[in-house]
């Protein structure tokens, strides 16, 4: 079962004519990922960058149809492939069942030192556990 992470489409992701301009979905996926590692990792983003970081190393969107200051949005976020150093995930973003965007992009976890590292296992369990269960 993928993570579920709602949306309401706000003024700030607006143009002047109340549709999404494309690069607040870009703010959207981050958010769901950050929910994400908070609420399923057990691992929020405050705490993790303490030490490390997750950037994203790849990212590709591709856009359906338009959503409108109001929608109310559902991310949903679905394991592709798990490794000892990337995450890759899927996320689907539904309005009522009207899909506006599919998302696939691929985090790696880098340690202090800037560079890519294999996750901390604090990370790495409930990845591994999560990508299981739902693929």
């Amino acid at each position: 079962m993928p993570y579920e992470y709602p949306q309401k489409v706000l003024f700030k992701h607006c143009d002047p004519a109340g549709i999404v301009f494309y690069p607040r979905y870009f703010e959207m996926i981050n958010d769901c990922v950050e929910g994400f590692f908070d609420d399923v990792i057990g691992v929020p983003f405050e705490v993790l960058l303490r030490e490390g970081g997750v950037p994203t190393a790849d990212i590709s969107v591709k856009f359906h149809k338009p959503s409108f200051h109001g929608d109310r949005l559902v991310l949903n976020l679905s394991p592709v492939r798990f490794t000892a150093k990337s995450f890759t995930l899927e996320i689907r973003a539904l309005c009522a069942d009207e899909a506006r965007f599919t998302s696939n992009s691929t985090l790696v976890y880098v340690g202090s030192n800037g560079r890519a590292a294999d996750w901390p296992d604090a990370i790495s369990t409930p990845l591994k556990q999560f990508s299981e269960v739902t693929l």
